[in-house]
């Protein structure tokens, strides 16, 4: 059996969000889609997260000045404004090779709409690449999938062995007709 997803795991500030970027950058002959996080700095002081898409779109998914009963620690999570911002990605075209997500994390596990979309993407022909919590999603545990953890000492190494990984990946489910 071919492997589909792959996920990629880490203490927050190991480089997951990094690796996976340039593994998008990397991976752009497979016409990627997704999205992944970035940190939002005021004056130096993160002070939220936002969405990016893999074409650039932007938008935030939390930030310490938004009120509302979804919080993870002193940040409040626009759920709508991410389900929104989802619905913008077009995660099952025809011509999408390749899924990036990062991350699946508290903030975005919310989201009912968002773990719908993870497990239909875990389960779709195309290959799908994320980056998940260590710890605090329940749920995922029906997933199947493969889970590299990044560290500081590896992550200058993963890079080009993922890549060889997803390619793998891809040319598997190609090569199967899927």
């Amino acid at each position: 059996m071919v492997t589909r997803n792959l996920l990629i795991t880490g203490r927050p500030g190991s480089g997951k969000t990094t690796l996976i970027r340039r593994l998008a950058e990397r991976l752009v002959d497979y016409s990627p889609v997704g999205f992944y996080t970035a940190e939002v700095r005021e004056g130096g002081v993160r002070v939220g997260f936002d969405l990016v898409s893999l074409t650039g779109e932007r938008r935030c998914l939390a930030h310490t000045g938004l009120p509302g009963p979804y919080r993870v620690g002193r940040y409040g999570v626009d759920v709508l404004g991410f389900e929104e911002f989802l619905s913008t990605i077009p995660f099952f075209a025809p011509d999408a090779r390749l899924v990036i997500i990062d991350e699946i994390g508290k903030m975005e596990w919310y989201s009912g709409a968002f773990r719908g979309l993870v497990r239909e993407v875990f389960d779709a022909p195309a290959p799908s690449v994320a980056t998940i919590a260590q710890r605090g999603v329940p749920g995922l545990d029906q997933i199947r999938a493969r889970v590299v953890e990044v560290t500081k000492a590896n992550r200058d190494h993963l890079l080009p062995e993922l890549e060889a990984e997803v390619r793998r990946m891809v040319q598997g489910v190609e090569g199967r007709g899927a």
